[in-house]
């Protein structure tokens, strides 16, 4: 295991900066599971484990996991929808931090082919980012369950008390997997054969038991596993390399240094 910390003097970054640009371009398949750690950077409120979560618990009497659960939403709807534009819409009003455009830049630049995630903000797609597989869905998708009608987030933002179809006067449905129900077995399966055929993977602002890498990581099998992250956890172990400091910066720097190698 190698670890190289994003603090070190500028020689020894620079020399991390080249060597982990090596490892991209000599990459057959790179697949990135990106994790909360990066969402945070951009500002996002991270709602089960921020401070939000005691202000959620403070205005409605339930905690997050409780009120964004299949059988709140079935019993509970009206207070459902409350929170959900409260919260999670509202925070729609935060653009992609710099490093889901980082992620961007270095897709176009053929480092990364894949990106993994089971946050549903879609900050990957609003960035630009290719081939994401948003394994809960994303608030940008919003379906009338009884005659199929899609809906963008804007209808369900605007929409007073529940967003209903306008055709069928059903609620409609966003298109995310709520606490208590599966995730689809079909993106499961393609999600695993990416990790796969992976000679690279990348795990940004995650731990290595997150839901997200411990349903994954058992199809590695590359030489490749980094881990970056600004918080150490006893299972940075299993990492082959840890970039010790913030994702963001770590992928700015990888655009930065692919771009001054390529300016001619």
């Amino acid at each position: 295991m190698i670890c190289w910390c994003r603090w070190q003097q500028k020689g020894g970054s620079f020399m991390r900066e080249k060597n982990m640009l090596q490892i991209l371009k000599a990459s057959s398949y790179t697949v990135v599971l990106r994790g909360a750690g990066l969402m945070a950077e951009s500002g996002y409120p991270l709602l089960r484990d921020g401070k939000e979560s005691y202000e959620i618990e403070e205005k409605y009497g339930y905690s997050f996991e409780e009120i964004f659960n299949s059988a709140f939403y079935s019993a509970r709807k009206e207070l459902f929808f409350r929170f959900y534009k409260e919260f999670i819409l509202k925070a729609t009003e935060v653009p992609p931090g710099k490093g889901f455009y980082a992620l961007k830049t270095l897709q176009d630049h053929g480092l990364i082919d894949s990106i993994i995630t089971r946050r549903i903000a879609g900050l990957e797609d609003r960035a630009g980012c290719r081939n994401v597989l948003n394994m809960k869905g994303t608030i940008y998708e919003n379906v009338c369950p009884s005659c199929g009608r899609k809906y963008p987030v804007e209808y369900m933002k605007e929409a007073k008390g529940v967003p209903l179809c306008e055709k069928c006067m059903t609620a409609i449905r966003p298109q995310v997997c709520l606490f208590g129900e599966m995730l689809n077995n079909a993106l499961v399966t393609r999600a695993a054969e990416e990790v796969g055929k992976a000679d690279t993977l990348l795990v940004l602002g995650a731990n290595l038991t997150t839901p997200l890498c411990s349903q994954f990581l058992q199809y590695y099998t590359g030489p490749n596993l980094i881990l970056v992250t600004e918080k150490e956890h006893y299972s940075d172990q299993r990492a082959d390399i840890i970039i010790r400091g913030r994702c963001d910066e770590f992928l700015a720097d990888m655009v930065s240094e692919y771009e001054k190698q390529n300016k001619d």
